[in-house]
């Protein structure tokens, strides 16, 4: 019986130190397991505070979020109001170039019709134009005429009072001759035994009028031969010549014809003293 005891004691001994050694590997995996069991409780309470820190963090800018979409909101809000606004000045715009539209339509309308008036206009007054020339122009003659209707009956009082020439020889107005293939046309010519006098009668005089006279006369001689010997005398005449023509007409011994109180008169006699 005692052997049969032993060996079970020693069985049990070996079953009972198996069991304790495995309680121990067992403690000790327990053991270790709640040692990383806590080591990842206090990571994962690190990770939670600072998950709690970046929520939080989260938060202030969803806050942020929330005051700029408001902001955002109410800009749309007006934004949308200001387009309704701006809507309305489109339609109202759109209105207005339509009535502008048909403002330029009837101002096209309107200046073609001005330019038609003004295109007539111009034709009128190109007419008018032409026929106030011609009309001057015959005017011009007119007063060319009545001036040497004035003019030529008083060359014979000019050369019977001052030249002493009762009768002259020859007079003629309008006179013209051939020379060299061309003619020589005078307004008066009055011809006396001892000189000849030439007359240019202009409606207005200006100094190049004395220097064609004395062309006149210096080539006088040559057109008309038989005078030759005879002392050639300018008369230039005109209704109311200016006194500087005046002037100058007697430093080159020409006589100068104007009206007088009745009719018309030498106006500056020395001249027959003076002239280059």
């Amino acid at each position: 019986m005692s052997a049969v005891l032993e060996h079970r004691v020693d069985r049990l001994e070996d079953a009972l130190e198996a069991f304790t050694r495995s309680v121990g590997v067992e403690f000790n995996k327990a053991y270790n397991g709640q040692v990383r069991l806590q080591q990842e409780m206090l990571a994962f309470k690190d990770e939670m505070r600072v998950f709690k820190d970046e929520m939080r963090v989260f938060k202030d800018e969803m806050g942020a979020f929330k005051d700029e979409m408001r902001v955002f909101k109410d800009e749309m809000g007006a934004f949308k109001d200001e387009m309704r606004v701006f809507k309305d000045e489109m339609g109202s715009f759109k209105d207005e170039m339509s009535a502008f539209k048909d403002e330029m339509k009837d101002f096209k309308d309107e200046m073609l019709d001005f330019k038609n008036e003004s295109l007539r206009y111009r034709e009128e007054a190109e007419r008018d134009r032409k026929s106030m020339n011609r009309q001057w122009g015959e005017l011009a003659n007119r007063l060319g005429t009545l001036v040497e209707d004035i003019v030529a009956p008083n060359l014979r009082r000019v050369a019977r009072d001052l030249l002493g020439c009762p009768q002259p020889d020859l007079f003629g107005v309008r006179l013209r001759r051939r020379f060299n293939g061309d003619s020589r046309e005078y307004d008066a010519l009055l011809v006396c035994p001892g000189f000849v006098l030439i007359n240019q009668t202009k409606s207005r005089l200006i100094s190049a009028n004395v220097d064609e006279l004395l062309r006149v006369l210096s080539e006088f001689p040559d057109v008309f031969p038989e005078f030759e010997d005879r002392r050639l005398i300018g008369v230039l005449a005109s209704l109311y010549p200016d006194q500087s023509i005046v002037t100058y007409a007697t430093s080159k011994g020409v006589l100068v014809m104007g009206m007088g109180d009745e009719t018309m008169d030498v106006l500056n006699p020395s001249a027959l003293d003076s002239g280059d």
